[in-house]
């Protein structure tokens, strides 16, 4: 590599609820740098929640991201010409990561309602252990027990 990495960028908290997850949240969910437009759609859902659930939505956000998150997952490694899917853990920045983008994802499968209302449902859904996010998190995990037998070649 030529050069020095990167440094790490602080993520200045969200204006509502001075929490840094939930400004990286917003980040995940802007497009085009329109970050208004993000915020909006993340706070609206967030709303929503409260409405719904007559609880403190940042609860049903913690909750929701704690059933998304991997533990492990699997990676493909090429050894003696065969590729195997290793299970490693998995870092607290990827993390939380793939739960944003499995959230957003299982979000905005979902068509014929506005992104803050699929949004709210998909974070009640996680919340309660169900949904097409926490669905995704147990077959990667299925995945990596089901390759353990693999575990041996990781470095």
């Amino acid at each position: 590599m030529r050069h020095k990495r990167a440094p790490k960028r602080a993520i200045a908290p969200d204006p509502r609820y001075h929490r840094a997850d939930v400004a990286k949240f917003v980040n995940y969910i802007m497009r085009r740098g329109k970050k208004t437009t993000a915020e909006r759609v993340v706070y609206t859902a967030f709303d929503q929640i409260a409405a719904e659930s007559k609880q403190d939505p940042m609860e049903i956000f913690d909750s929701a991201l704690r059933n998304i998150t991997p533990q492990v997952e699997v990676r493909s490694r090429r050894v003696g010409g065969a590729n195997y899917q290793i299970p490693t853990p998995v870092r607290g920045e990827r993390r939380q990561a793939l739960a944003f983008r499995w959230i957003i994802a299982a979000a905005e499968a979902k068509k014929g309602k506005p992104m803050a209302r699929r949004l709210a449902e998909e974070f009640l859904a996680a919340a309660a252990g169900e949904g097409s996010a926490v669905k995704k998190r147990m077959d990667v995990q299925r995945m990596a027990d089901a390759n353990r037998a693999f575990a041996h070649f990781a470095r």
